[in-house]
């Protein structure tokens, strides 16, 4: 099994449609007991929360988000958790909204702290 995702910050590999998560979005993401969360903000995404849970390198979550545009949307995500060969985090995620159309894949990675989360975008 991949190693925790307690304290880590992840962000997206590439940009998803206009009003979605993107490059610029930073997750902060806490782990405990198989259960896992997580505020995230950047981009077009003001602030966001996801929650689910932990089995072995699969996680089962559903997240709601607020955009820049005074829209909210929500929706359900399974991800595969591993591990990249320099060591850091990835999550293969599939996902799909539940408040509009679509669906889709995206890919996060570990970042450093440094380049994690926007100014007073997510508390931990």
């Amino acid at each position: 099994m991949a190693r925790s995702l307690d304290g880590l910050f992840l962000a997206p590999v590439a940009d998803q449609a206009p009003g979605q998560v993107g490059t610029r979005t930073r997750f902060a993401y806490r782990e405990e007991d198989g259960r896992i969360w997580a505020d995230y903000a950047g981009g077009d995404v003001v602030r966001g929360h996801l929650v689910g849970t932990r089995s072995g390198d699969r996680l089962d979550f559903r997240y709601v988000q607020l955009k820049t545009d005074g829209s909210t949307s929500s929706g359900h995500c399974l991800s595969v958790v591993s591990e990249l060969p320099d060591g850091r985090v990835r999550l293969d995620e599939t996902w799909r909204w539940e408040s509009q159309e679509g669906r889709g894949t995206s890919v996060v990675e570990e970042i450093a702290p440094a380049a994690g989360p926007l100014p007073g975008a997510v508390d931990h």
